[in-house]
């Protein structure tokens, strides 16, 4: 392809009042009105009193103002800019500048920041009612629960410490803050985000696990799950705190539990002719090493934990083996193998319980989007402007999960979120009103237009 044009230092002009970047916008913005988080922000989040007068002011358009700057990328709070370019301003109506929204982030505290994750579960159920983000018919339905932790390097971070990441299989300690993140998702169904808290880098994994989980539990009710709900974690939220929630609440879980005497004595005690060969449908990841395995081999036993305490708990103990990797040209006397175990009280068979547990790893598709994404940075210095940056970026994620869902397509219903804004938001348009009527002229041959034709159909239509 080649420029078929000869072109001046001066050719280039930024001066089209009526050119719109993203003008899949519109149905974004729709929706965020049409599921109700327009007015789940004006009437659950209220900053009272605040240091700058004017900053809890019109908190509505502010906050839409972001969910918009976050759905197109941005990742920091000047990138939000790019909602006031070209026609923007007159296809909405109160788009705020960058600095405006950072002195009202500013404002926020993680109390405030609660306020926003109570406007994220209140609005999940009517995107869900809206597009079917989750199945209504009974199906199981899965809640995983899981941490990351987002580096910082700015020392006035408030919040910011060293915590433990793994990165190529190797724990090292690094300075940032420690999103925990709880999703709800379903074989076909991608996962959207029922809860999102900013903490400390230092926190511990499993700190207010137990409460995020019977949240979780809660709005997946709301949001029409009506069949079993099974808790998905690794050995972090093992704890008898979270089967008991998970007990009280009706639903199971299937959870990895730290490795200790105990555990290995009830492994060691399976007999060999217990271990049944399964092949994953598609490589998973080892996790002590890394590497892809496709076989392994499984077993179950009955295991108790607090065996001695008031309210003991005693359900199946699944292990997988997978034989472990020798150099080449290395003789041994008989395999060695490498264990990995977990907790479960479902019923499903062996082989189709690991399965599940192993479709565990979905979290990590979300976490992807999310560092893909607005979570790139945790853009203030200030923790509770960070923790509502945090909770606003998890309703973007799911109003891009309900526009994925709205155009029809298999294809785009599970594609990444930066795949999303390529193809339904980043959509170019030229804002003109012949008669008085708004019209968007598109380019013509989009390769995805039949899917932003259905999308907008779907969405401006009573």
């Amino acid at each position: 392809m080649k420029v078929s044009h000869s072109f001046s230092a001066t050719s280039a002009l930024f001066d089209d009042d009526n050119l719109v970047s993203h003008a899949g916008l519109v149905p974004v913005m729709e929706l965020a009105r049409s599921t109700g988080v327009a007015a789940l922000l004006a009437k659950r989040v209220d900053l009272g009193t605040t240091r700058v007068a004017s900053a809890g002011a019109n908190l509505e358009a502010k906050l839409l103002t972001v969910i918009a700057g976050l759905c197109c990328g941005a990742d920091s709070i000047d990138d939000l800019g790019i909602v006031r370019s070209g026609g923007h301003r007159r296809l909405f109506d109160r788009v705020y500048a960058p600095a405006t929204i950072g002195q009202t982030l500013r404002e926020f505290t993680p109390g405030h920041a609660r306020q926003l994750n109570a406007v994220m579960t209140r609005s999940l159920p009517a995107m869900c009612a809206r597009a079917g983000l989750l199945p209504t018919n009974g199906a199981r339905v899965f809640v995983d629960i899981d941490s990351l932790l987002r580096p910082v390097y700015g020392y006035q971070k408030t919040g910011a410490s060293y915590g433990h990441a793994k990165i190529a299989g190797r724990e090292l300690l690094r300075r940032g803050l420690s999103p925990l993140i709880a999703t709800l998702s379903a074989p076909e169904y991608p996962p959207v985000i029922a809860n999102a808290w900013l903490r400390a880098g230092r926190a511990a994994s499993g700190a207010g696990a137990a409460t995020m989980i019977a949240q979780t539990i809660a709005t997946a009710r709301r949001c029409g799950a009506a069949g079993e709900i099974t808790v998905r974690a690794d050995a972090a939220y093992g704890s008898a705190e979270v089967m008991a929630t998970c007990q009280r609440l009706g639903a199971t879980f299937s959870l990895v539990l730290r490795t200790n005497t105990a555990i290995t004595r009830a492994i060691s005690a399976i007999g060999e002719d217990a271990w049944t060969p399964v092949v994953y449908p598609g490589a998973v990841t080892d996790p002590d090493t890394g590497a892809l395995i496709s076989d392994a081999e499984v077993a179950e036993t009955t295991y108790t934990v607090r065996p001695l305490s008031s309210h003991p708990i005693t359900a199946r103990l699944i292990v997988r083996r997978v034989k472990a990797h020798h150099p080449a040209d290395t003789d041994t006397l008989m395999p060695a193998w490498r264990y990995h175990s977990f907790f479960t009280n479902t019923t499903d068979d062996t082989i189709t319980a690991d399965i599940n547990h192993r479709a565990h790893a979905v979290i990590e598709t979300v976490f992807a989007d999310l560092i893909d994404g607005p979570l790139a940075h945790l853009p203030s210095g200030v923790f509770g402007a960070n923790a509502a940056w945090l909770a606003l970026t998890a309703i973007s994620h799911n109003l891009m999960r309900t526009l994925a869902a709205l155009t029809s397509s298999a294809r785009l219903r599970a594609a990444r979120g930066a795949t999303l804004r390529r193809t339904l938001v980043a959509v170019p348009a030229r804002l003109a009103r012949p008669a008085r009527t708004p019209i968007l002229h598109l380019p013509r041959h989009w390769p995805w237009h039949h899917a932003f034709t259905t999308l907008w159909t779907a969405v401006n239509t009573p």
